[in-house]
C-alpha cells in the first residue's frame, strides 16, 4: 500500500492537508534543508563551526528520515509522533545553536520549523484518532 492510500485511509482531523500536498511542500522544504545544512556542513569542514553546533543538524535530519519508515513501513502511530517530536526538538536546537555563526540558516529554515510545527499537531492528532482503544 503506498504513502498516498495509506495516509487516505487514517482517520484525520477536519483541517489535515489532502496527500498530494506533501511531496510539494517536502521537495522545496529538502531544497532549503539541503542548501542551509550543506552550508553547515561547510563551515564545519573549514573549521568555522565546532562539533557541538553540528549535532544537532545531524540528528535533525537522522529524526526526518526515519519518520516515513515508522509512520508508514511499521504503521507506529506513537513511535511517529515521538520521531516527529524528536524533529521539532532537534530543528529548534539546532536553529539556536547555529543563529550567532549564520543567522540566514535560521531564516532559510524559518519554512522548515512552521511545517514541521504543524506535522507535530497533526501527527498527535492522528496517532490520537488512530490509537487502538
Amino acid at each position: 500500500m503506498s504513502t498516498y492510500s495509506q495516509y487516505g485511509a487514517y482517520k484525520k482531523p477536519r483541517w489535515a492537508p489532502p496527500a498530494w500536498l506533501f511531496g510539494p511542500v517536502w521537495t522545496l522544504l529538502y531544497a532549503l534543508i539541503s542548501l542551509s545544512y550543506g552550508y553547515v556542513a561547510y563551515l564545519y569542514l573549514t573549521q568555522q563551526l565546532p562539533l557541538v553546533i553540528v549535532f544537532p543538524f545531524v540528528l535533525n535530519l537522522l529524526f526526518n528520515i526515519a519518520f516515513t519508515t515508522i509512520q508508514f513501513r511499521f504503521r507506529n502511530f506513537v513511535l511517529a509522533a515521538v520521531d516527529i517530536i524528536l524533529v521539532l526538538a532537534t530543528l529548534a536546537w539546532a536553529l539556536v545553536a547555529v543563529y550567532p555563526y549564520a543567522p540566514w540558516v535560521v531564516y532559510l529554515n524559518l519554512p522548515y520549523f512552521a511545517w514541521v510545527s504543524f506535522a507535530t499537531v497533526l501527527q498527535l492528532t492522528v496517532t490520537y484518532l488512530n490509537a487502538k482503544r
